[in-house]
């Protein structure tokens, strides 16, 4: 299954969560936000929240500076 991660296909598994993702690309899920179809996901539904073919993800990460 294929869905679109921050503009480029990514092959998934079947049932692979929004979790499950995030660690195989070894980004803590503490530290960004995930908008799944136009949607913000809560941070909390990351691991419930399973992926369909399709989705369209943008992953973004807290920048700190100033």
């Amino acid at each position: 299954m294929v869905v679109v991660l921050n503009g480029k296909e990514v092959n998934v598994t079947e049932g692979m969560t929004i979790l499950t993702l995030l660690e195989s690309k070894d980004v803590s899920p503490q530290v960004v936000v995930v908008e799944r179809n136009g949607d913000i996901v809560p941070g909390e539904n990351f691991g419930t929240t399973s992926l369909n073919d399709g989705d369209h993800l943008e992953v973004l990460r807290f920048v700190g500076g100033g």
